[in-house]
Parts: structure tokens; C-alpha cells; sequence
């Protein structure tokens, strides 16, 4: 009953948080919920134990497909979202030929070539990516009205409800299938691999299916991201963006479904508020820098370990209450 009451809480906290928002900080709520989605399904390919450079560039395919099969071909936003997320699945299923014949630090460097190759295809070729400035006019979400209320989706107020719906169902899949049998064996790939395929499991079917699932997630994300922005180019998905979603990962910590979700949170809501009031926002690559050889040095499981510390006494304080109660 507790867990509802919270839960209940939470999403009314969530539906009136934009309201006492400035316009930026609304947009920046935007980006934030579509980066929510992208650091999740970066998790969950790091269970199998890769870590990819490529996976903002693979979100990227989902954005420049999701922009080129509403504008070029007229389909319908939502589906051309879907079809975009189904796309970059596509495109991981592919790069997993070459990628996953290399492991640890090769997968990684791998994976870092691949996708700058994708983005100077994207730079190369003006048709029909548009070459280095991208694609732009691309097609809005449609508006519609539920009830009194009318969603504007060029206001980000609309867009945030939008988006948060959208990443909610997503982040409950990612849970299900992370506590699904396929999830399990991804941590059997990770932690017990020479076991696992003494077992019958089928190590790079695994590693392929992970890197797939992930980047189909991280493909609507880039989907949304394009139809809000408007315009994409192959600078949009460049690997600064991805060093932040390294940083969000490895601060928040792995070990948890909601640890990387804490440290996308927290790093934000940094820059945001205190980097950017305080005049530091061109410093953020050196502070992020910064924070994450601190993490690593004195918090290597990341701020989920804090979390789960005061869990842990919280639980043992309900223990001893108890005990003294009776």
C-alpha cells in the first residue's frame, strides 16, 4: 500500500513539475526525460559487460530514419518514431558482425570506428541526409485533445507529458526484460561467460540481442529528440554527447536499474542550475571530467551505492524498533 502511495505521489509530482518551470527549464525537462530513456537502454547493453562508443551515434539512426520516413515518405510521426527505434536495431544487428568479434577494450574502440563512420556517411552524403548541415523542416508530432486539455506539441509542456509517457512504457520494458530470463542470461554473458557456454548459451547471439534491444530503445529516443527539434545533423550525435552518457553511467552506477537514471538526473540538474547560474557552463567537459575520476576513486559503485546504503539503514533501524517494541 506504501509503494502506491509513492508511486501516486511521484506521478503527481512529475505531471506539475513543468509548471513551475521558465521556458528553458522546460525545454531542458524535455531533454532530459529523452536522455532518461538513452542512458537505460545504454545499461542494459552494459550487462552482458560491453561498453559501446557508438550508442549516440545509434540513437542518431534512429532520428535521421524517423526524420526521413515522415518527411520523404509520409509516414504518419508516431509510427515513423517506431520505425526509426526498429531501424537502429536493425543497424546494431549489422554492426554486430564486425563489432562482436572483439571484446573489452577492442569492442569499445570498435565500436567508437563504427559509429564515426556513420556519421561521415551522414556528412558525405547531402541525399538524402543533407550532408553536414542535416536534415531540416522535419514533421512535428501531430496535436490532438484529450478531454479540455489540448496538446501543442511545439510547447515543450506537451512534449514533456509526451515524452514522459513514452520513456515510462520504455523503462518498463527495459525492467521486464532485464528481469526476464533473456535478462539473466545477459548477466550470466557478463559474469560467468565460460560457464554460460558450457551451458549451451550462445555468447554472441546474447551480446547481439543486447546491443540490438538497446539500440532499438535508444532509436525512439532519437526519434523524439528529432520531431521536438526540428532539425538533426550529423553534430547532433557527436562523441561529446556520448563521453555525458559515459559520465551519467558510470556516477549513477550500473549495478541498479536506476542508477544510471540517478546519475542523468543529478549531473543535469549540476549543469543546469549550478554551472550554468554560476557562469561555468563552458567548464563542463573539465567538471564532469572531474567528477568522474572522483567517483571512480572513492565511489566506484556510484551514487546508487548511497542509496542503497540508506536503505539498508533505514531497514536495520525498522529492525531494531521493532525488537524494542516488543
Amino acid at each position: 500500500m506504501r509503494s502506491v502511495i509513492f508511486i501516486v505521489l511521484g506521478a503527481c509530482a512529475l505531471l506539475a513539475l513543468p509548471h513551475g518551470l521558465s521556458f528553458s527549464q522546460q525545454e531542458i525537462l524535455v531533454f532530459l526525460t529523452i536522455n532518461i530513456l538513452l542512458v537505460s537502454s545504454y545499461r542494459l547493453l552494459t550487462l552482458t559487460g560491453e561498453w559501446s562508443l557508438a550508442h549516440v551515434v545509434i540513437m542518431g539512426v534512429g532520428a535521421y530514419a524517423s526524420a526521413l520516413y515522415s518527411k520523404e515518405l509520409g509516414v504518419w510521426v508516431p509510427v515513423s518514431i517506431l520505425l526509426g527505434g526498429a531501424t537502429a536495431a536493425l543497424m546494431a544487428v549489422l554492426l554486430s558482425f564486425p563489432l562482436f568479434r572483439m571484446k573489452g577494450f577492442y569492442f569499445l574502440i570498435g565500436s567508437f570506428a563504427a559509429g564515426e563512420i556513420i556519421r561521415l556517411l551522414w556528412k558525405r552524403f547531402r541525399d538524402p541526409f543533407g550532408g553536414p548541415k542535416g536534415i531540416k523542416g522535419i514533421e512535428p508530432m501531430p496535436d490532438f485533445s484529450i478531454g479540455i486539455y489540448d496538446f501543442d506539441f511545439f510547447e515543450p509542456v506537451s512534449y514533456y507529458y509526451l515524452s514522459g509517457v513514452v520513456v515510462a512504457v520504455c523503462l518498463w520494458l527495459l525492467w521486464r526484460i532485464e528481469r526476464s530470463p533473456v535478462g539473466l542470461t545477459f548477466h550470466a554473458v557478463h559474469w560467468q561467460d565460460k560457464l554460460a557456454e558450457a551451458s549451451g548459451v550462445n555468447l554472441r547471439a546474447y551480446r547481439t540481442l543486447a546491443f540490438a534491444i538497446a539500440s532499438g530503445f535508444a532509436g525512439i529516443g532519437g526519434g523524439l529528440m528529432a520531431h521536438y527539434v526540428g532539425t538533426i545533423n550529423p553534430n547532433s550525435f557527436d562523441v561529446d554527447l556520448m563521453v555525458y552518457v559515459l559520465t551519467w553511467a558510470i556516477v549513477g552506477g550500473t549495478g541498479t536499474f536506476y542508477g544510471p537514471i540517478l546519475g542523468c538526473v543529478v549531473l543535469t540538474v549540476l549543469n543546469e542550475i549550478v554551472l550554468r547560474e554560476l557562469g561555468f557552463e563552458q567548464m563542463r567537459p573539465l567538471i564532469y571530467g572531474l567528477i568522474m575520476i572522483l567517483s571512480i576513486l572513492f565511489l566506484p559503485k556510484g551514487l546508487e551505492s548511497i542509496v542503497q546504503h540508506l536503505a539498508t539503514r533505514r531497514s536495520e533501524k525498522g529492525v531494531k524498533d521493532r525488537r524494542a517494541a516488543e
